[in-house]
């Protein structure tokens, strides 16, 4: 399964155009409110130098990247959670994802309307947030009234510690707060996750500026304001131009490091949200490599050898022997799994090996 993304925000914010130069899908990016009717859905590679480096190596005849799956669903305005605008079916379409992207404007353009009238980036945010408390109040609220008689009359143990739980997370909810901002213990954590509440998803505020500001995000207060928001809520704010971010999306490889460079800018915008989502998701990756593939799979940081082999499949899992491991590092300044072999850098590691990010891993199994 791809890393997944809702993209959300005002409309004219910049959100459709960011989504076209990230998938290289062109939906309408119109200057009107509601122009995304329909949620697009875009799978984008996950950009990754160490198997750029292992294809160069073992020329395999199949080269896969880990993948990210973003969704873009219509501006949402204030009000969408009482039914304003398109109303908020269109947030049940990223309640499965693992983060949310919110696109904020950051840049003054008279020839592009904002919905408010006015550039406001702390304004546009709180608007936003508050539209998925409410969309949150409502699943919370309708989970209360399913329980609350099973608890109170039978006084079920398990209904009454969920009960607890879902009051907890109204007063907070009911205070303007997010609900990532509860104490949860790790059951309560694991119960949660069933009702798929948007404000317990990490959140990365995706600041679109001009292309002037872009070279120097921090002379841009609109982004500086985003920034101390996003630090406040323990999220990541990353700086993008969505103008750029269509332009490099037309380019090959070299053409767009060619281009970031005369711009003065390390990396795009696609990679910054990528990093951040990693981050953010504490996300790492290893690799598996020779003649017939070289591949990037996603793992989350804590997990061992066995939980790794199963990501790439069950069976991997069950019948887990050992993992053959090296790290990219040695592949890459040795150049051949001989050569890492004679220099005493392959390990075998077995069920209680934490994975490290860049590991090279060949699993043995048997089912």
């Amino acid at each position: 399964m791809p890393l997944t993304a809702g993209i959300v925000g005002l409309p004219n914010v910049g959100k459709s155009t960011l989504f076209n130069a990230i998938t290289k899908s062109q939906v309408e990016a119109a200057n009107y409110p509601f122009a995304t009717i329909q949620p697009n859905v875009g799978v984008v590679e996950v950009p990754d130098e160490r198997i750029d480096r292992l294809v160069q190596l073992f020329q395999p005849k199949k080269t896969i990247y880990t993948t990210f799956e973003f969704t873009d669903i219509a501006g949402l305005v204030k009000g969408a959670s009482k039914g304003e605008g398109l109303g908020n079916q269109f947030l049940s379409n990223i309640r499965l994802t693992d983060a949310i992207c919110h696109v904020v404007r950051c840049f003054d353009d008279a020839d592009i309307t904002h919905v408010e009238g006015s550039v406001d980036p702390l304004r546009d945010i709180e608007i936003i947030n508050l539209e998925l408390i409410m969309a949150d109040i409502q699943t919370i609220e309708n989970r209360i009234s399913k329980i609350e008689r099973k608890a109170k009359t039978n006084k079920d143990k398990d209904a009454l510690s969920e009960l607890a739980l879902m009051e907890r997370i109204h007063q907070t909810l009911s205070e303007g707060k997010a609900a990532r901002s509860v104490d949860m213990n790790d059951d309560e954590a694991e119960l949660i996750k069933n009702f798929s509440l948007l404000t317990m998803k990490p959140m990365i505020y995706v600041a679109n500026m001009s292309e002037e500001s872009i070279t120097d995000p921090n002379t841009n207060s609109y982004f500086q304001q985003v920034l101390s928001f996003a630090q406040s809520e323990n999220n990541i704010a990353i700086p993008i131009c969505a103008k750029i971010e269509e332009e490099l999306s037309g380019l090959d490889k070299e053409e767009k490091q060619e281009f970031l460079l005369e711009l003065g800018i390390k990396e795009s915008g696609l990679d910054k949200v990528i990093k951040a989502a990693y981050r953010i998701l504490d996300l790492c990756t290893f690799l598996t490599a020779g003649s017939d593939e070289c591949r990037a799979w996603t793992f989350r940081k804590g997990m061992k050898a066995p939980q790794c082999a199963g990501v790439i499949h069950t069976d991997f899992e069950k019948g887990f022997i050992r993992a053959e491991c090296y790290a990219f590092e040695d592949i890459d300044a040795l150049e051949t799994e001989q050569a890492v072999k004679e220099a005493g850098k392959l390990r075998l590691e077995g069920k209680e090996y934490l994975v490290k990010d860049g590991d090279v891993l060949h699993f043995r199994f048997n089912v």
